[in-house]
C-alpha cells in the first residue's frame, strides 16, 4: 500500500514557487562577476542559459534542475537577460544527460553544497523533533526542513523524502507526547481512566459520553448535573500537573481526536495510546466542564437579576394606582393637620373631618404592605430564588476546588 502523502498538492507546490514578482527575481536571481566568469565558461548558448539555471536554482528553491522540470517565464527571461541568450534556445538545453551531471557537480563546489544523504535525513528528523511537539501541520515541518537545508547548504531531496522526514518527525513527537501522559500514571489512575469507558447505572451511554455532554439551559437542574460531572473528573485524582510540559494546541488535537471515536473504540487501543487519550481527554474535559460551568454560573446570575428586576417592576406597576391614592389621600392629611396647626385646633378632628379613625387606621395599615424595601430597588428579590442560590453556592465551591 503507498505511503498516504502528508501534503497537498497545492502545499507542495507553494514549498518550492519560484519568485514572481520583479523585485524577487532581482534579489534572488542577479548573478555576480565572479558566477558571469563561470557561466561565460560554458560553450553555446543553450548550455549557458541551463548552466545559469541550475546556479540560480540549487540554492533556491533547492533542486537540481532536471528535463521536465517546468519554469516560468518571467525567471528564464531573467536569467537570458544577464547571460546574453536567446530564451528560444532554452528547449535546447541540457540535451544531454551527461552534460547536466557535469554541470550540477561543478555548480555543486562552486555553491559549496552537500548532497543529501542518510546522515542528514536523520539530522533534520532529529532537528524537527521539537516542532512536531508544538504542531503536527505537515506544510509547518516541510517549510522548517527547507530552511533547515538551505541554512546548512545541503541540496534539498526530492518532497517525497522531506516528507517522510516530517512523518517519523511527527511518530517520534506522538511517541513523547503518549509516555509524558502515561508515565506519572499509577495503577489507580489506569483503573479509573478505563473506568470511563464503562456504561453509567441507569443510563444507556458510557461515562466519557455522559461526561462529554454541555449544559442546554442555565437552570438549577443542568447546574448541578455539571458539577456532578466535574466531580468525577476531580474524582480521577490525576497527578499534579499532567500535561503541562506537552504544547496545548498537541493536546487538544489528541483531545478531539478520541473524542471522535466511540468508547468501545478506544477501548480497542493498546495500553499506551488508549491511556494518553483518555488523560488528555480528562485534562481538556475537565477544563472544558469548567469554563462552562463558570458561563453557566454568570448566565444563572444575569438570569436572577433579570427575573428580580423584571419582578420588582411588575409589582411596581400593579400597585402603581393603590401607591397614588395613598399620596393622594396623606397629602390631604398633611395639608390637614398643617392647617390645624396653624388655627390652633384639635388635630384629630382635622384628621375625621378627611375620614373616619377607623379609616385611616386601616389605610395605615395598607400603606405599610405597599411600601418598598427602603433601597428601593430589585436586589432585594434576588434571593427569593432559594434553589438557584444554591447550587451557584454549590457551583463555586466545586469550581474553586
Amino acid at each position: 500500500m503507498p505511503r498516504r502523502s502528508l501534503l497537498s498538492e497545492t502545499e507542495r507546490t507553494s514549498l518550492l514557487v519560484l519568485p514572481a514578482s520583479e523585485d524577487d527575481l532581482v534579489r534572488q536571481y542577479s548573478f555576480t562577476d565572479t558566477d558571469m566568469a563561470l557561466i561565460r565558461q560554458r560553450s553555446g548558448a543553450a548550455n549557458r542559459l541551463g548552466f545559469a539555471v541550475q546556479l540560480c536554482l540549487l540554492p533556491y528553491p533547492g533542486y537540481a534542475l532536471a528535463s521536465d522540470t517546468k519554469l516560468l517565464d518571467l525567471v528564464i527571461d531573467w536569467i537570458a537577460q544577464q547571460v546574453g541568450s536567446d530564451v528560444a534556445t532554452w528547449p535546447e538545453n541540457g540535451g544531454r544527460e551527461k552534460t547536466r551531471n557535469e554541470h550540477l557537480h561543478e555548480l555543486r563546489v562552486y555553491l559549496g553544497l552537500s548532497v543529501f544523504g542518510l546522515s542528514d535525513f536523520r539530522n533534520l528528523v532529529h532537528s524537527l523533533g521539537d516542532l512536531a511537539i508544538q504542531t503536527d501541520k505537515a506544510m509547518v515541518l516541510a517549510a522548517h526542513s527547507l530552511d533547515t537545508l538551505r541554512q546548512q547548504r545541503i541540496m534539498v531531496p526530492v518532497l517525497t523524502v522531506i516528507e517522510r522526514a516530517c512523518a517519523e518527525a511527527l511518530t517520534r513527537a506522538n511517541r513523547r507526547i503518549c509516555r509524558a501522559l502515561i508515565e506519572p500514571l499509577e495503577g489507580r489512575h489506569r483503573r479509573a481512566l478505563d473506568n470511563l469507558l464503562n456504561v453509567v447505572p441507569d443510563q444507556s451511554i458510557a461515562r466519557l459520553a455522559w461526561l462529554r455532554k454541555s449544559p442546554m439551559k442555565p437552570n438549577s437542574r443542568y447546574m448541578r448535573e455539571h458539577i456532578e460531572r466535574l466531580k468525577v473528573f476531580q474524582s480521577l485524582a490525576l497527578p499534579e500537573g499532567l500535561g503541562r510540559e506537552i504544547h496545548q494546541n498537541r493536546l487538544l488535537k489528541m483531545a478531539r481526536e478520541g473524542a471522535q471515536m466511540t468508547p468501545r473504540d478506544l477501548a480497542k487501543f493498546e495500553d499506551e495510546r488508549r491511556y494518553a487519550t483518555l488523560a488528555a481527554l480528562a485534562i481538556e474535559g475537565m477544563a472544558t466542564v469548567t469554563d462552562e460551568l463558570v458561563d453557566l454560573h454568570d448566565r444563572i446570575i444575569i438570569k436572577l437579576f433579570s427575573a428580580a428586576k423584571n419582578k420588582h417592576q411588575q409589582d411596581f406597576q400593579k400597585q402603581g394606582k393603590a401607591i397614588n391614592d395613598k399620596v393622594r389621600l396623606y397629602a390631604r392629611v398633611g395639608q390637614a393637620l398643617v392647617d390645624a396647626k396653624s388655627s390652633g385646633s384639635d388635630p384629630y378632628a382635622a384628621i375625621e373631618a378627611i375620614l373616619p379613625w377607623s379609616d385611616f387606621a386601616q389605610s395605615v395599615t395598607e400603606a405599610g404592605t405597599l411600601a418598598q424595601h427602603e433601597s428601593f430597588d430589585h436586589l432585594s428579590l434576588v434571593g427569593e430564588h432559594s434553589s438557584l442560590n444554591s447550587v451557584l453556592i454549590d457551583s463555586s465551591f466545586s469550581i474553586l476546588n
